[in-house]
């Protein structure tokens, strides 16, 4: 699919001019021309829909920057400004801060399905690394933004996540200090987590150019998740354009909804009641917790008795991904046709909710209230320590023991020879999965 040649003929003069110096227009028409798999479905619309969050954020986040001081005296107060004395500063900021739970929410559902249908195996690994690579920016971002307010949860939020980077051996101290401004969170913490929060949206986008030159360059996966042989590219490929920019359009439009949901009824429904608070290094708040997006890697972090084996466990979780594509031994790619792993991949879906609702639990709390427990080690059993720990363990059995093991072990269902045998008549002569030659992956 990658490979289909050019069909853009510039028509004005000023079209060819460009053509022959600059070919952005042919770039953009070719794209839209971009034969793609008729068979995808709606979980394939998460891509467009976290570019419009994006540059949501990106367009919000300048106009608030116009507005916002980066000092500890100030940035709580000029937050408040914003939302009182700013032209449409409420709506800017509600949408702003809702904005980045829908992109969390947007790209949790687009891995996922990048995940079910196996879209990270050959020759798509980079496509995925470099998603990867975007996840962890946006994490990166998201930490650095929800410091900004100045709130009660923003400042301690900041002291918690900074001394775990303190705990590296060796290096640790030094890039604390750096990423502080000194021994203490303050001023120049803060003049820095700006910077930084302004600057990564700005690599987000540079690493979505790469994101998708590399999906032009791979070809788009499918739910069947077997190659299109050029023969058939006529048969089982549509343009881009206007087949998938409609569907996609329609989606957007419901996925705005829910946006505008929750900026104009529940504006303050996905945030921390403590961050209307101005920071108070002195009072420590009851129970510190980030972001709903990141309590299942904040629930790993507290699972480990070890300060350093937390921060290790944490970054591991993340870490995993990069390496996914070389853990899955199958040679099927979509879990539709590999039973056995479709049912780990429904306990891992429910087993990151476990971790994020965990995370959102003060640890030694008792999961049934009422019930006896006992202790053991460090803890009580029936805590949510012990039970995030449980569900820790299934995280990393997922990728680095069940993905190994099953792929090699499992029986899958025989997989179609085309995208199109599934739905057309007679077309239940299926071919058996069998492993694929190196020119046949797609």
């Amino acid at each position: 699919m990658s490979d289909h040649e050019s069909t853009y003929v510039p028509k004005t003069g000023i079209e060819k001019w460009f053509d022959s110096r600059l070919p952005i227009i042919r770039f953009g028409a070719d794209y839209m021309a971009l034969p793609t798999p008729k068979n995808l479905n709606y979980w394939w619309t998460f891509g467009g829909i976290l570019a419009l969050c994006l540059v949501v954020q990106i367009a919000t986040g300048i106009i608030l920057a116009m507005h916002y001081v980066p000092n500890t005296e100030m940035a709580f107060a000029s937050v408040e400004r914003i939302m009182r004395d700013v032209n449409g500063g409420d709506l800017i900021r509600y949408t702003h801060a809702n904005g980045a739970s829908m992109f969390f929410i947007a790209v949790y559902l687009h891995m996922l399905r990048g995940l079910y249908y196996g879209s990270y195996k050959a020759p798509r690994e980079m496509i995925w690394i470099i998603g990867c690579v975007i996840f962890f920016l946006m994490i990166a971002t998201a930490f650095l933004g929800y410091v900004l307010p100045w709130g009660q949860m923003s400042f301690w939020g900041a002291e918690v996540i900074t001394n775990l980077i303190g705990a590296i051996p060796v290096v640790g101290e030094p890039i604390l200090i750096w990423l502080r401004g000194g021994p203490a969170i303050d001023n120049a913490t803060l003049n820095r987590f700006f910077s930084l929060h302004y600057l990564l949206p700005f690599v987000i986008a540079g690493c979505v150019v790469l994101h998708l030159w590399a999906l032009h360059h791979a070809g788009q996966n499918n739910p069947v998740g077997i190659l299109i042989p050029k023969d058939r590219m006529a048969k089982d490929t549509v343009p881009f354009h206007p087949y998938f920019t409609v569907k996609d359009g329609f989606a957007v439009i419901l996925f705005l909804i829910l946006f505008a949901v929750f900026v104009f009824y529940l504006p303050n429904a996905l945030g921390h009641a403590d961050n209307y608070i101005p920071a108070n290094p002195l009072q420590t708040p009851a129970h510190i917790v980030p972001e709903w997006y990141m309590l299942p890697f904040y629930a790993i972090l507290r699972a480990i008795p070890d300060k350093f084996g937390g921060v290790v466990a944490m970054f591991g979780s993340i870490g995993v991904l990069f390496i996914l594509p070389w853990l899955d031994t199958s040679k099927v790619r979509s879990m539709r046709y590999r039973p056995a792993m479709r049912t780990f991949f429904v306990i891992f879906v429910l087993v990151g909710m476990g971790l994020g609702w965990c995370g959102a639990q003060l640890p030694d709390a008792p999961v049934v209230p009422g019930m006896p427990s006992f202790v053991l080690f460090d803890g009580a059993v029936n805590s949510y320590l012990w039970l995030t720990r449980l569900l820790t363990a299934y995280y990393f059995l997922f990728f680095l023991v069940l993905m190994p093991i099953v792929g090699l072990r499992e029986t899958p269902r025989p997989i179609p020879a085309t995208i199109s045998e599934p739905v057309l008549p007679g077309g239940d002569a299926l071919t058996a999965a069998a492993p694929a030659s190196p020119e046949k992956k797609g």
